[in-house]
């Protein structure tokens, strides 16, 4: 486990590699997941003393496999994240899974570097596995502030502008 603010939840990180990019190293989405973990622990919304995440990096056909099996949507998508609470002891638990064609097409779309977009995927899937969600507006906009304060400390813009 990397160094932690001594404020910041204990990590447990499993990252998998389905399909690989040398641009997204284990080191460098363990820092976007840590950034975000930090940013939910200070909000305050879920309370959790530490986070047991898996990080699965796939291709299109295993990222459609898995939206219609878990979403009845026969595409791949972007990000699919599965959220499994926080336990009595505090352990917040997640699954995130990145689709890394539909991540490099979309930044292509966006005018994005794929790096800025991995980035933000990330972070949204993290929050998504620690509790918040966008289905209401109040929740939407609280979620993409939470995201956009993350990314500009790691001088991304604002994706949502």
């Amino acid at each position: 486990m990397s160094k932690q603010n001594k404020n910041s939840p204990e990590l447990s990180l499993s990252v998998q590699y389905g399909v690989t990019d040398a641009r997204l190293p284990r080191w460098r989405l363990r820092r976007w997941v840590e950034l975000a973990i930090q940013a939910a622990h200070q909000d305050g919304q879920v309370e959790f003393e530490r986070v047991q995440l898996g990080l699965r990096l796939v291709g299109q056909a295993e990222g459609r496999e898995m939206n219609a099996g878990f979403r009845q949507k026969d595409y791949a998508t972007n990000v699919l994240t599965f959220e499994y609470g926080v336990d009595p002891e505090g352990t917040a638990t997640g699954d995130i899974v990145l689709c890394l064609p539909v991540l490099l097409r979309e930044a292509r779309e966006q005018g994005k570097s794929m790096i800025d977009h991995a980035a933000h995927l990330t972070v949204h899937g993290t929050l998504h596995a620690l509790g918040y969600d966008h289905l209401k507006a109040r929740q939407a906009k609280h979620m993409e502030a939470l995201e956009t304060e993350v990314l500009a400390r790691m001088k991304i813009s604002d994706p949502y502008a």
